[in-house]
């Protein structure tokens, strides 16, 4: 099922991203950082375990997990979350909750593009990734 999911993917264009940055409450300095770097981001599947490492100047991240089991997160910007990633309708659904707040990293792939959409209350940012 993540199958579809796996490869490396290079970030090309994003939309609203300081504004979701901002309402994650993230600072303005970290903000203009991450406003300019480019990720690439590689997803993998070994088994039953998915992985999805962020790689950029500025910092990178690995995450490991198993479709449908709950985990604990730290988050690029040091949030602790409780987070679960489940396919639904083909897209790939990571939603992450803390101190009572929830946002939603859904990956939609179409061909060699993918499509993150960020969405936490009424801001809704959408990133597009170009496989390498």
């Amino acid at each position: 099922m993540a199958e579809a999911f796996v490869g490396t993917w290079n970030l090309k264009t994003s939309e609203k991203f300081d504004d979701y940055m901002k309402e994650l409450g993230v600072s303005y300095p970290v903000r203009k950082l991450g406003g300019i770097t480019k990720p690439t981001t590689i997803i993998s599947v070994e088994g039953d375990t998915v992985t999805v490492k962020t790689q950029s100047t500025v910092k990178n991240t690995e995450l490991s997990f198993k479709l449908g089991e709950e985990f604990d997160e730290t988050t690029a910007d040091d949030r602790k979350v409780k987070s679960i990633v489940t396919i639904e309708e083909g897209k790939m659904v990571h939603i992450q909750k803390w101190d009572g707040k929830e946002t939603s990293l859904v990956r939609e792939v179409d061909g060699n593009a993918l499509t993150l959409t960020l969405t936490l209350g009424e801001v809704v940012c959408k990133r597009h990734y170009e496989k390498a």
